[in-house]
Formats: C-alpha cells, structure tokens, sequence
C-alpha cells in the first residue's frame, strides 16, 4: 500500500509510521500487514529455492545411484563365467558338468615382497586375474588358495610356504571333491613361481585318475611383453615387472618411496637376509629392481598376462583328457 503526505505525496517509511498515526489504528495495522506480506514472501521465496536446491541435488544422487546400478548390471550381464562361491548347492549342481572347466587361483595372502608392497600381493594380483577371466571365459572359478609353496621367503617376517607335499595335496584334493560332480578339467590361475614345483606332481597324479590340471607359468605367461617392456638388469620377484603390475592394476597398495634395487643373482637358492649365508642375499626381499616401474608397463603385462591365461584356458577345454 502506498502511503501519503497530507498533500497527496508518498511519503518514505519514517514519515509512514507519523501519517499511519494521524490516520488511525486502522492505517498503522494495513502498514503492519503490508510489511509482513513481504516478509512472509521472501521467507516463502527462500524456501522454494531451498526446495528447488534439495529436489536437485535428490535428483542428482538418484541419477548417479541409476548410472552405478546400470553399470553393475552391464558388468553382470557381460561376465561369462561364474563364481562357485555365490552359488547354492542345487545351483552348484547346475553348474559343475563334465564339460565345465573349474578355474582355482592361487595367490599368497602372507609373503613378503619386499618395503614397498604387501604380504598380500599375490592375493590382490589372483583376485583381479580371476576377474578378467570370468569377464571373458565360461568357467567355474573356485575360491582362491591364499597358502602354497614359498620356501624362499621364510626369512622375512610374516611370510609362509606350505611344505611341498602339503601345497601339492591340497590342489590333488580340490580336484577330487569337484570332480565327484562332473568336471574334469582344472585349471590353476597361478600367481606364482616355486608353486610350479607343487602344481607339476599334483597334476601328475590328477592324470592318472583321469582329471586334467593345468596351470599358468607365471613366469613365461607374459614373457614377450616383459622383453618389450622391462629396463632392469635382472629380477622376478617384487621387481620392476611385479611393482609395474601392482601400480596398474591397485596403485593404493604400493609405497614407491620404498621401493629399492636390489639385485644380487645367485645360483645358491632362496633369498637371506644374512649375506654370509648361503642363498640370494636381498636385505630388502626385492630381487630385481622396482624403482624403473610404472602403471604403463603394468598395464602392457596384465593384458599380456590375461590374454595368455585365456589362450591356456581355452587349450585345456579342447584337449583330450587323461586315460
């Protein structure tokens, strides 16, 4: 409302408050409402754009829920093969043919490699090959084996190794019990070098039972992209190769600042801590050196290294099985 002078002017707030007094209660009380009407009318403004401002930002988290369940979904509905573990037992029974190839990674939970990476390694590198397998291949993939045999490493706290016969019968007894229920082939997605020593009887002894068990030679899987890639002057374990591998494939679990070369070779066996014992001497457990590595080269090694898991895979699926 408008307030004026007595001589028909406006009249400014102050002047509004004296007219509003000549003119009577009524005058003072329209001023009091008009005044009001604004107040509630910014309040209400305020709070619109505060609704409009919370509906957004619902939507928004909405949308990314949806985009990452989508995601899962594709991811889902791309991968080809499937996990036992998150099967029930009738599913199970579905699932594990004579035609199936049942795949078993083994990577240590508890090694050392070296200052800069975890005793977990091995596990991490097992779980992601596992991943990329299922993504592409149609087999079975039991659970990890997370203890093997690792003698060279029992110096350096924290590691373990199973003794030969022991790693060698507990892959001969994962076998037997799968195969009660269809499959023969067998496939261990290895992450490891002397476990070779405990997987070539096992699968001797698998034969003659008529089950076929193959398993990844780590060291010769991605060798030409190794020969492509690698600057150091020698090395297999916690090494430039393997550090490249954890930079690319989980950069969280590898601590650079600590990486060092050490490198000493030797024909005398596993690796010491004590350079007056017989063995490879590495004070740091690296046997190679890591500080040459990056996420480009690990990146080169884990395609090269899955392609050839996949090409082995796929070689145990069509050979004849053991009479």
């Amino acid at each position: 409302m408008a307030v004026s002078d007595n001589q028909g002017r406006e009249a400014p707030f102050a002047e509004a408050v004296i007219v509003s007094q000549h003119g009577g209660e009524d005058a003072y009380l329209e001023r009091a409402d008009s005044a009001g009407g604004r107040a509630n009318q910014r309040r209400y403004q305020q709070e619109s754009d505060q609704g409009r401002t919370r509906h957004k930002n619902v939507t928004l988290a909405q949308s990314m829920l949806l985009l990452a369940l989508l995601a899962a979904s594709i991811a889902f509905a791309q991968q080809r093969g499937i996990v036992l573990g998150n099967l029930t037992w009738p599913e199970a029974e579905k699932a594990l043919k004579p035609d199936t190839v049942v795949v078993i990674p083994i990577g240590a939970e508890s090694k050392e490699h070296g200052p800069h990476l975890k005793l977990k390694n091995d596990s991490i590198l097992a779980e992601y090959f596992k991943r990329k397998v299922l993504e592409r291949a149609a087999v079975v993939a039991a659970p990890t084996v997370n203890y093997h045999y690792y003698p060279a490493f029992v110096e350096y706290p924290g590691s373990t190794t199973l003794r030969l016969e022991t790693a060698r019968d507990l892959l001969v007894d994962i076998c037997r019990a799968l195969s009660r229920y269809g499959p023969k082939r067998f496939y261990a997605l290895n992450t490891g070098v002397s476990t070779a020593r405990a997987l070539k009887p096992a699968g001797e002894i698998l034969a003659a039972e008529g089950i076929l068990f193959h398993y990844t030679n780590f060291l010769e899987v991605g060798a030409e992209a190794e020969r492509r890639v690698a600057k150091q002057e020698g090395g297999t374990h916690a090494d430039e190769i393997e550090t490249s591998l954890m930079l690319y494939v989980d950069p969280a679990s590898v601590d650079m600042s600590k990486a060092v070369k050490d490198y000493h070779p030797s024909e005398a066996g596993g690796l010491t801590r004590d350079p007056n014992k017989r063995g490879v001497y590495s004070a740091s457990g690296v046997y190679g050196d890591p500080t040459l590595a990056t996420k480009e080269k690990g990146e080169a090694m884990a395609q090269a290294i899955v392609e050839g898991m996949l090409r082995d895979i796929e070689s145990l699926r069509h050979a004849a099985l053991p009479k």
